[in-house]
């Protein structure tokens, strides 16, 4: 007679520096990416120096929330033992409409049912007491929304 195996817990993002910062803003239901100062560009991954121009000066400006499908691949074999049930799936590039790109996946589509520059909005996922993600679902018809509507 076997017995279950115990669920193994997917990695989760370390709350350190400026990946800190950026899940604190998702916690509070905001997706913010860094904007320099000097030149404007927006950027994701977070860091210190901005790639454009060399500014070190910059902001958390919240993002519009809304992008499209830039790429994605499906996962049909785990290769963290975590994410076995969750086979096939789909991590997916979303591109903002700030211009940064992001890591993520999809709440309500299946991987074969992704289509590139697919209209997606944010949805924030409590996976933790600590850690809430950003994913992101198919945008309703109708409710695309313009840029400065926060």
């Amino acid at each position: 007679m076997s017995q279950a195996e115990p669920e193994i817990p997917k990695p989760l993002p370390l709350l350190e520096g400026l990946a800190k910062d950026f899940y604190g803003h998702c916690k509070r239901g905001e997706l913010r990416f860094q904007r320099c100062s000097d030149c404007g560009r927006w950027r994701h991954v977070p860091r210190d120096m901005c790639a454009e121009c060399g500014s070190w000066s910059w902001e958390w400006a919240r993002s519009s929330g809304r992008g499209r499908v830039f790429s994605w691949t499906v996962v049909v074999r785990a290769l963290h033992p975590a994410f076995e049930a969750s086979c096939p799936y789909a991590p997916v590039v979303i591109e903002m409409e700030e211009g940064v790109r992001i890591l993520s996946e999809m709440t309500d589509c299946a991987p074969d049912e992704l289509e590139i520059d697919l209209p997606v909005e944010v949805v924030f996922e409590d996976v933790s007491e600590d850690v809430t993600l950003p994913k992101f679902r198919r945008v309703a018809s109708g409710s695309v929304q313009t840029a400065n509507e926060n």
